[in-house]
C-alpha cells in the first residue's frame, strides 16, 4: 500500500493538470530505506509529448546526485496519461528501473484516476493508495 499525504497527492495532481495535454512526470523522494514519500520533485517532460514522457538526462543526473547527497531515494515515480486510463503502458513497464518505488499514474483524460503500482521485472501489481492528512 502507498501511504501519501494530501499535500503530495494534490501536488502530483496539480502538476499533471498543469502540463496537460502533455504528460507530466516527476518523483517524490524520501529518506533512504524508509519508504516514506516526503519531498515532491516535479520534472520536465523532455519529450513534451501527450503520449510519452522522458526525464531529461542532465536533469536526471543532477537529481540522482542531489538524492545521494541527501541520503534519499525515489519512493514514488509518477507521470500522467492524458488520453488513456492510469495503467502502465508497455513502454512504462520497460522503463521502470526502480524496483523499490511506487509507480503512480494520474489520468487527466475524461475520467480522472490516481493509481499506484509496483513494477518489478516486468510484473505490474496494483496497490491501494491511502491519502492521509498532511500534518499526520
Amino acid at each position: 500500500m502507498l501511504t501519501i499525504t494530501q499535500e503530495i497527492h494534490d501536488a502530483i495532481v496539480a502538476h499533471a493538470r498543469a502540463d496537460h495535454p502533455d504528460e507530466a512526470c516527476g518523483i517524490v523522494a524520501g529518506p533512504e530505506g524508509s519508504g516514506r514519500p516526503e519531498r515532491f520533485i516535479p520534472m520536465l517532460n523532455a519529450a513534451r509529448s501527450p503520449t510519452f514522457y522522458e526525464f531529461d538526462s542532465t536533469d536526471l543526473l543532477k537529481l540522482y546526485r542531489d538524492l545521494d547527497d541527501r541520503d534519499e531515494e525515489p519512493v514514488i515515480v509518477y507521470h500522467s496519461h492524458t488520453a488513456t486510463e492510469a495503467y502502465p503502458s508497455r513502454t512504462d513497464i520497460t522503463y521502470a528501473n526502480e524496483p523499490g518505488a511506487h509507480y503512480v499514474l494520474v489520468s487527466t483524460a475524461e475520467e480522472f484516476q490516481f493509481r499506484s503500482f509496483r513494477i518489478v521485472d516486468g510484473v505490474v501489481t496494483e496497490e491501494d493508495v491511502r491519502v492521509v492528512a498532511s500534518d499526520a
